[in-house]
């Protein structure tokens, strides 16, 4: 049994008496030489790009759906429904595609689910333009996001392998920063970046459009993400050293769980902000035109996202999430009072600097807790907890601002952020439990 670490040297101040630091799951290169390759070096340009196309489909689908229900069936809340079905398979199965890719290696993993998913979203288009049941409609709908590539979490965990097997013990911690910040704000640009390439296809050619595209980018993108060769690296060197896994048990350790319930809080602070700020502008005539606002938030989030691999590795995680969870109430609070649509911006804007470094600090301590052989299935938990809040905040957001209107509605995004908040607190207080 080993304790978990506190996400880099500079969390613990090195290492201590009687604190074991959790280990990789990956044998640790030892050379300590300065002059090492750096990571694009190391996975090629290529990959970064093949990487970041492979996980447009994901961002295009759930807007993609709601967009062709509505179309097809006439439905708006049939459209959030099934755009709630997809949220729901991704959650639910998505951490086993990730104990999968741990278990069997990532390339049988992404390669089956690029198959399945591509021909899912080719049926689900055949499905809602029929006159099949809406049941059935759903349950094509939640096969979709149960058979969705883990594109994201697999890149975090890919990367975070090669960082750990061929470069040098010093350059770790701030690599792996500037890698969780790199994903993070990859993400970022496809959220924002996805809907907008299916609101244009739908209107340009037809709501089938997106689905159509989103099948064909999964089944050649996400194929070569998974046969591209690094997929072959984290298999082979995953268990180079014959060490088996750890058990599964380890991934309900307290101080992961916790990591868990704040990025379970961002994802209900999406979830919630989106849905508020379309009630905040349909009050004004132009629901339209919250994605724009909304715009706002992401490419800050996602431009400071990247600033934090240039934090000082003595700005530590759990310092890190502490302050940046507090920016996000502080932005929160300012929406609440907003009642011009200047002054939402500004609100926006700040919070676009809380979120996005909050991502980057989460991910960063899920990769450092992450036990021995699992860290595709804590990258994936990671995921499904943004999907999961997402999807909850934006129905309960969007039904209180049906029955109540926009005022409660936009109390949600505080409540989100004081959930980040408070989990940040607890991580701070665990810490000094396991030393």
């Amino acid at each position: 049994m080993y304790l978990p670490a506190v996400g880099s040297p500079a969390d613990s101040g090195g290492t201590r008496p009687g604190t074991v630091e959790i280990r990789s799951s990956r044998p640790r290169a030892m050379t300590q030489n300065p002059s090492s390759p750096s990571l694009l070096r190391l996975a090629g340009l290529p990959y970064f790009l093949i990487a970041f196309v492979a996980r447009l489909p994901f961002a295009m689908m759930v807007v993609g759906v709601l967009t062709i229900v509505v179309t097809a069936r006439g439905s708006l809340s049939m459209g959030g429904l099934t755009s709630a079905a997809v949220g729901i398979g991704t959650a639910l199965i998505g951490p086993f595609l990730g104990a999968a890719a741990d278990r069997y290696g990532q390339r049988p993993v992404l390669a089956a689910a690029a198959v399945l998913n591509s021909a899912m979203l080719g049926i689900f288009a055949l499905v809602v333009y029929s006159t099949m049941s809406e049941a059935f409609v759903m349950l094509t709908a939640f096969a979709i996001g149960a058979t969705a590539p883990q594109v994201s979490p697999m890149s975090r965990s890919r990367l975070v392998t090669i960082i750990d097997d061929r470069m040098p013990e010093p350059q770790r911690p701030r690599t792996t920063s500037a890698t969780m910040s790199y994903e993070s704000a990859a993400d970022e640009m496809v959220f924002v970046f996805g809907p907008f390439l299916v609101g244009a296809l739908a209107t340009l050619i037809s709501p089938w459009a997106p689905i159509a595209l989103a099948s064909a980018l999964t089944l050649l993108f996400v194929g070569a993400f998974a046969l591209h060769p690094t997929g072959r690296h984290v298999s082979a060197s995953r268990r180079a050293d014959g060490t088996a896994p750890s058990r599964a048990s380890e991934l309900f350790w307290p101080v992961l769980l916790v990591v868990v319930v704040g990025i379970f809080g961002v994802g209900l602070f999406f979830g919630a902000t989106l849905t508020a700020l379309t009630s905040f502008m349909a009050d004004r005539d132009a629901a339209e035109q919250a994605g724009l606002l909304y715009g706002v938030m992401g490419i800050g989030s996602a431009i400071l996202a990247l600033g934090v691999a240039w934090l000082p590795v003595r700005f530590t995680l759990h310092a890190r999430w502490l302050l940046f969870a507090a920016i996000l109430v502080g932005g929160s609070v300012l929406v609440i009072s907003a009642s011009t649509i200047p002054a939402m911006l500004v609100a926006l804007a700040i919070l676009g600097v809380g979120v996005g470094p909050t991502l980057v600090t989460l991910y960063s301590l899920g990769a450092a807790r992450s036990p021995l052989g699992r860290s595709a299935t804590v990258m994936s938990m990671l995921g499904a907890g943004v999907v999961v809040g997402q999807a909850a905040a934006a129905a309960i957001t969007g039904e209180l601002a049906e029955r109540a209107g926009t005022g409660p509605a936009l109390l949600m995004p505080l409540i989100a952020s004081a959930i980040v908040l408070a989990a940040a607190v607890v991580n701070r207080l665990l810490t000094p439990m396991q030393r």
